[in-house]
């Protein structure tokens, strides 16, 4: 007898939920509010087996494309050979999370624009870098040998 090729097969740890969390999901999962535009990450909930997403699109990051009433269309690239092809699948939202891929992205532009702002409000130029810097080598130092002690390992009693 072959070894089956279904849809939820080699899903065992994939859907499977953490301990002490199964069950139906909570209200707030329901009343989260979704934008076309928005980034939203693929998370399985097992206990919902309608409009669930294949196996290949769980933890894949798409943006939103619809949203209808129980259901949200999501824009995936999947890799396939040699190209990316942009998937568009409907997804129920109780399988759906928004992403927070953008946070630090929309916050270094908060910072910049306020920066800019209040440049142009003394009259003078930005000061702070606007580009990300890579945060180089740490600062030298000398290290004094005479402070060092002599970590050792306590030492062994035996309990009967």
């Amino acid at each position: 007898m072959g070894r089956s090729k279904g849809k939820r097969c080699n899903t065992r740890d994939l859907f499977s939920k953490p301990f002490r969390k199964h069950g139906a999901p909570l209200a707030a999962t329901y009343l989260t509010n979704f934008r076309i535009g928005d980034y939203v990450d693929i998370k399985v909930d097992s206990a919902i087996h309608k409009g669930m997403p294949h196996k290949f699109y769980v933890g894949k990051t798409g943006k939103v494309f619809d949203i209808s009433r129980n259901s949200v269309g999501v824009v995936i690239n999947k890799v396939v050979g040699n190209r990316k092809i942009a998937k568009k699948i409907h997804i129920r939202r109780e399988h759906v999370f928004k992403s927070r891929c953008q946070e630090e992205f929309k916050e270094r532009v908060r910072r910049i624009t306020r920066a800019k702002m209040e440049a142009k409000a003394k009259g003078e130029k930005v000061k702070i870098p606007l580009k990300r810097q890579p945060k180089g080598p740490a600062e030298a130092h000398f290290v004094d040998a005479k402070i060092s002690e002599l970590v050792e390992p306590p030492p062994y009693e035996f309990i009967v």
